[in-house]
């Protein structure tokens, strides 16, 4: 079975990503939440070339990824699950919740570190919020969260099915909660106590730092209530709300070189967690 999992991986995550992708991209042109200045044409290829720059960093940085950790974990008896003797089925949930909360932490971590949030940041400067905004991520934002992955998945002792079953849930519901899309208030209200809905995660886009600085989750929806991150709705509702930060309104930063080098640049004004907001 492992040997299988580690054949059929990539065709996994390819085949999931495509579809999902699709999904959405279409849900947006049908049923977009909000009207957008900025188009596809303008942002999506810069978005696209972090996706493959990234995937082939990872590839080459971590050539096993997180399934291969896992694998070495479970034949080697690593981790915490394992020192438990807890039941395949129960140590699969244990470890999908558990790997959500660490994606939790990281990214409260990532905000609240001056020089983590300057690689985060390029995640927070698109100027407009569709399903190539959850992919956005800088490159060595990326290769510092896959080594957290890896410790996380060593530590618990994680089932490589677990790991997988985890990553390809996450990068599903990143690309769902980034989405440009409308739900019925009534099931955004039902979804959102149990995942990340697009309109609750959008607050954390906004250009406000208590906002920016609130919805952390990427798949469960508990943690942000749990840990006091919970926000319910931007101040300036959905349609009115400006997306991004202030550093970085050019539309000229949507280039893949400029976003890619956004991270070095002196300027502190972006981080969230230094500014004052006048009251409302």
């Amino acid at each position: 079975m492992a040997d299988n999992l580690l054949l059929h991986e990539p065709a996994l995550r390819l085949g999931s990503f495509a579809v999902v992708f699709a999904c959405m991209a279409l849900w947006e042109v049908l049923a977009p939440r909000r009207d957008q200045a900025i188009g596809r044409l303008r942002r999506w290829p810069a978005n696209l070339g972090i996706v493959v720059l990234d995937t082939l960093l990872v590839r080459f940085a971590f050539p096993t990824a997180a399934v291969g950790v896992a694998l070495v974990a479970e034949a080697r008896g690593w981790g915490l699950l394992p020192a438990l003797a807890a039941p395949p089925w129960l140590a699969v949930v244990a470890a999908v919740i558990a790997l959500d909360l660490a994606i939790y932490l990281q990214h409260v971590l990532f905000h609240a570190v001056p020089v983590l949030w300057r690689l985060h940041r390029m995640h927070h400067a698109d100027l407009e919020l569709d399903v190539t905004s959850g992919l956005r991520f800088h490159p060595i934002e990326i290769i510092l969260s896959m080594a957290i992955k890896l410790g996380v998945v060593a530590a618990l002792g994680a089932p490589a099915v677990a790991v997988l079953i985890f990553e390809v849930l996450l990068n599903a519901t990143s690309m769902f909660n980034h989405g440009n899309v409308r739900l019925p208030l009534a099931l955004d209200r039902r979804l959102r106590w149990l995942v990340v809905t697009p309109d609750m995660h959008r607050v954390h886009h906004s250009i406000l730092p208590r906002e920016t600085n609130s919805n952390f989750g990427f798949n469960l929806a508990v943690w942000d209530r749990l840990f006091g991150t919970y926000r319910a709705q931007p101040q300036a509702g959905h349609a009115a709300m400006t997306i991004g930060i202030d550093q970085f309104r050019d539309p000229r930063e949507l280039r893949l070189d400029r976003m890619l080098l956004q991270p070095f640049r002196d300027d502190d004004r972006s981080y969230p967690m230094s500014r004052r907001e006048p009251a409302a």
